[in-house]
């Protein structure tokens, strides 16, 4: 007796997406398409739209010079050597000969001056670095002042300003790595404000020094840090930037045709590849001829770090000086408490640095609270339409070119011959000052542009043509928008200040709002309440003007 079995069987996915390849190119191409699955992964991705214009080109200079960090850094990992030793130096240098150095700052000499290319390299990294950061700050003071930060792009603000922190703090470490002179003095600059930390502060000290300063780990350490750990967590944070970018769609500006709910532009295969690949070779080209006019970090001339010297030019790069200009400026406040001294002048600077920064961090969240708006948003603003906004940026701005100046206090003052006393004061009043001016006039800016924008949608343009009316009173001719800047002058929505609720309910029965619904109802009054945006004109205002009554 034979019994029968069945099986079920799923079918067999085809292993080939052509029955006759043409070529071996388009053979291999289909044996790993059948194993990888690239050709649907490629076919829904590389036909994505992205909006064509300039403004949104500043992202790609971060990941471009980016990119050239990485190349030039890993060339010059080949010769560095990490190393506080103490070696004489004997090289090309004539100056430096015979002088006592580590072997850092000797590797540091020797790429100058004895590899082939290593000096280009050497400044293309650090330029590359410097606009990297730069481009990280005009990127994201791009998605703020248009408000590409809200939902569902929150989280990806977060990682923007991760990274840009975490490249302010890669390229402190990165300067500090030759050992000469002007970094030492830096670093010495960072054990003051650790000791200045309390409970904690010696103890981070002696872990991260590994003895008393200089120690003779802080380099190596550095180069750890500089070369891995930081690079491995921003490149992790970039490809996460970029995967929500392509999950979320791109933002654009507000134009015919275009809606929350598409996206007009180009397909990224083969118009957006082809200008991004231009574009790369462009600012790669830029940078390099930038290193190769102008000198920057020339560490031969400021000789091997010495804890009894100081360099006259000891300045941070330009994204530090923010926060040695809080230290600057700060008074030499101390206070001694059961034994121990607590210096202020340092603490309360290094205090307010990161809560600056934390800031920047949660404002979307701030806003998206202020203003209970749970929809997502694809169009961008444009910055006279958010007028509180924009203040709030130029007021962080100003305030950033504020302490810039407290920071370079000393060169504002051999250079313009003014007196570092008073540059300091001016810094201390304009901590202060600055920025609540540069708020109040750029909110009337924006206002005031506003108008103008109403204006031109209810009577035209002006066009220069004068005539005289019958009555003999001369006026000017308008001429009507086109259909395209109406739209872009009026496609803005305008949020509405949230109300507080009834003092009683429906049964008469006195209800209390609570300390948060109070502040959220403030604050959205001073976001958007009455003196924080013009109305927009109307269909029906704008009918009535062009129709003939009340207007020539």
């Amino acid at each position: 007796m034979s019994s029968a079995s069945s099986t079920k069987t799923g079918a067999a996915k085809p292993s080939s997406t052509r029955a006759n390849p043409a070529n071996k190119w388009e053979s291999a191409a289909d044996w790993t398409d059948g194993r990888l699955g690239i050709y649907s992964l490629a076919k829904a991705n590389l036909r994505k739209i992205f909006p064509d214009h300039w403004s949104f080109m500043l992202g790609e200079i971060c990941l471009y010079t980016f990119v050239i960090i990485i190349l030039t850094g890993v060339y010059l990992t080949l010769f560095f050597k990490p190393s506080m030793a103490e070696v004489v130096y004997n090289g090309s240098y004539v100056p430096l000969k015979g002088i006592g150095m580590s072997e850092a700052y000797a590797s540091t000499v020797d790429i100058s001056f004895e590899i082939r290319g290593g000096l280009l390299i050497r400044q293309i990294h650090h330029w590359a670095a410097l606009v990297f950061v730069a481009a990280m700050l005009v990127h994201m003071m791009r998605v703020f002042f248009t408000g590409a930060f809200r939902k569902p792009r929150e989280i990806n603000w977060v990682f923007g300003f991760l990274l840009l922190v975490l490249g302010m703090f890669d390229g402190f470490f990165g300067y500090s790595l030759p050992d000469d002179l002007l970094s030492g003095t830096g670093i010495r600059f960072m054990e003051g404000a650790i000791l200045a930390v309390p409970l904690v502060g010696t103890y981070i000290q002696m872990f991260l020094f590994g003895g008393e300063f200089p120690g003779h780990d802080i380099v190596p350490r550095f180069f750890t840090i500089h070369v891995l750990l930081i690079p491995g967590i921003m490149l992790g944070l970039l490809v996460a930037h970029l995967i929500l970018v392509f999950y979320h769609k791109h933002t654009q500006w507000a134009g015919p045709g275009k809606t929350e709910k598409n996206v007009v532009g180009m397909p990224l295969m083969p118009v957006y590849m082809a200008k991004a690949g231009g574009f790369f070779f462009l600012v790669f080209g830029i940078i390099a001829a930038i290193s190769a006019i102008a000198t920057i970090n020339p560490i031969w001339a400021y000789g091997p770090y010495r804890p009894d010297q100081v360099s006259t030019d000891a300045q941070p790069d330009w994204y530090m000086g923010f926060s040695e200009g809080l230290i600057r400026v700060m008074p030499g406040w101390e206070i001694s408490l059961w034994g121990h001294t607590l210096n202020l002048g340092v603490f309360i600077p290094l205090m307010i640095f990161p809560l600056v920064l934390v800031a920047i961090a949660v404002y979307p969240f701030i806003e998206g609270w202020i203003t209970g708006d749970k929809r997502e948003h694809h169009i961008l603003d444009r910055p006279r339409n958010a007028p509180v906004r924009t203040a709030l940026g130029a007021a962080w701005i100003s305030l950033y070119l504020v302490l810039l100046i407290g920071g370079g206090n000393d060169l504002f003052a051999t250079h313009f011959h003014l007196s570092l006393n008073s540059i300091t004061y001016f810094v201390r009043v304009g901590f202060f000052a600055v920025p609540v001016i540069t708020f109040i006039i750029t909110k009337r800016w924006c206002l005031g542009l506003q108008r103008r924008d109403k204006e031109k949608v209810l009577h035209g343009r002006e066009t220069g043509v004068i005539k005289r009316l019958p009555h003999g009173e001369f006026v000017e001719v308008h001429a009507q928008l086109p259909s395209k800047d109406l739209h872009t002058l009026t496609a803005h929505e305008q949020i509405q200040p949230v109300e507080l609720p009834a003092q009683t309910d429906e049964n008469g029965v006195a209800r209390k709002a609570g300390a948060l619904t109070r502040t959220r109802a403030k604050l959205s009054r001073g976001f958007y309440g009455e003196g924080s945006q013009i109305p927009k004109p109307t269909a029906e205002e704008h009918h009535e003007i062009t129709s003939g009554h009340g207007h020539h």
